[in-house]
């Protein structure tokens, strides 16, 4: 039976596709970092497929856009990242795990878009992408040409492109999140303890040789075992949390926020004097006497204790000397409190 030449054609350009798309999933197969994997995506697919417009479309509420927010050196990210809150996603894609295409009332589409871009789309691929088994965002495709994604065509092969990419995704996530929590406490989200001596050490070293100044700040909760007793330890790592998120709201960008130890937390504020800390540790203060936790039909406030050192005090000749004394401090102003 001799096969039409249209459809010869056709199974050709098919196997053409399928070769791209494998070298593709070849080339991004072994990164194991959110940036280089995105920007080697969106540069192959641009590259292999002479696609007018491709970005990506991530959930607001996923389980990865906190670390694709945080990657702030990439131009390119910037510019093909859009985050989406959960409903409006849903409410363009209309809940469906299938590529959807369009040439007609394209600003429906809007949302999906970032809003630096500049696009000028005549039609529209939206192929959603899952990470272990829930949808995150899509990974979408746009061209001048009204006929490019028209409705109708068959998604087979955009289908395989989300899914290949769904699959790096979650190798690239593994990886990741096992990287974070080498370096992060995993309640809080805050540097931990072995992180935040070495970034001590250096911005130490620094201060010397600069003659800068560096302050450090100790500090802990307030009858922390009586907010475990009273309310639960969930309440207690609430708790936790509520003030590793003051710490950090209420910083500079050049601080360093760490969970020390249990309720245990240390800021490290280069370029620093004492009275800018007192200013810090204070605004962090009020910020917490506004905002109490709700537990057991009740109420309770977070309290802290602190204590405070710089570089330029006498003796302090090392980092572990500089956090040495703020620990000093903090344990004589929980003294008094406990005499008073």
């Amino acid at each position: 039976m001799e096969i039409p030449p249209s459809l010869l054609t056709r199974l050709n350009d098919n196997e053409k596709i399928a070769r791209k798309f494998n070298e593709i999933e070849i080339s991004i197969l072994t990164i194991l970092n959110f940036q280089d994997f995105l920007e080697r995506l969106l540069f192959e697919i641009s590259d292999k497929f002479s696609i007018g417009y491709i970005w990506i479309s991530i959930i607001e509420e996923s389980s990865i856009a906190k670390q694709l927010h945080d990657i702030q050196n990439s131009q390119l990210l910037k510019t093909s990242t859009a985050f989406v809150p959960k409903e409006k996603f849903l409410s363009v894609t209309q809940n469906s795990l299938k590529p959807l295409l369009a040439n007609e009332n394209l600003e429906f589409f809007d949302a999906l878009v970032p809003e630096i871009a500049d696009y000028n789309v005549g039609s529209i691929a939206i192929a959603p992408i899952t990470l272990d088994g829930t949808v995150i965002g899509s990974i979408n495709q746009a061209d001048k040409d009204k006929t490019r994604f028209e409705p109708g065509i068959d998604t087979s092969l955009l289908e395989q492109l989300a899914l290949k990419v769904s699959l790096c995704l979650s190798n690239v996530t593994a990886h990741e999140q096992l990287k974070f929590l080498a370096f992060h406490d995993p309640l809080t989200g805050l540097l931990n303890r072995r992180v935040m001596e070495r970034i001590l050490e250096r911005e130490f070293l620094r201060a010397k040789r600069y003659k800068i100044e560096l302050t450090l700040l100790f500090l802990d909760l307030d009858d922390f075992k009586s907010i475990n007793d009273t309310f639960g330890h969930d309440n207690g790592d609430r708790a936790l949390c509520h003030i590793s998120n003051s710490l950090n709201q209420l910083k500079r960008d050049s601080d360093i926020v760490a969970r020390f130890a249990g309720d245990e937390f240390v800021v490290i504020f280069p370029s620093t004097t004492r009275a800018q800390a007192e200013n810090y540790i204070n605004r962090v203060r009020k910020n917490l006497d506004s905002s109490p936790l709700s537990a057991n039909d009740t109420s309770f406030f977070i309290k802290l204790s602190y204590g405070i050192s710089t570089i330029s005090e006498k003796d302090i000749d090392s980092s572990k000397a500089l956090l040495k004394q703020a620990d000093k401090r903090l344990y004589k102003a929980k003294q008094e409190k406990n005499n008073n």
